[in-house]
């Protein structure tokens, strides 16, 4: 294997690309939660 040279562009990334996607949204939302919290907290605190 090591001996077969690399040629970019040909390895089929599409998994990775869906695992990369749902990681981001993912994040995404967690991090809206994490701010809506937040402000609900600094609102309602006392």
């Amino acid at each position: 294997m090591a001996d077969q040279p690399h040629k970019h562009g040909e390895m089929d990334i599409t998994e990775q690309e869906k695992t990369f996607d749902g990681f981001i949204r993912w994040s995404i939302r967690v991090g809206a939660i994490s701010i809506a919290i937040i402000i609900f907290l600094a609102l309602f605190a006392r």
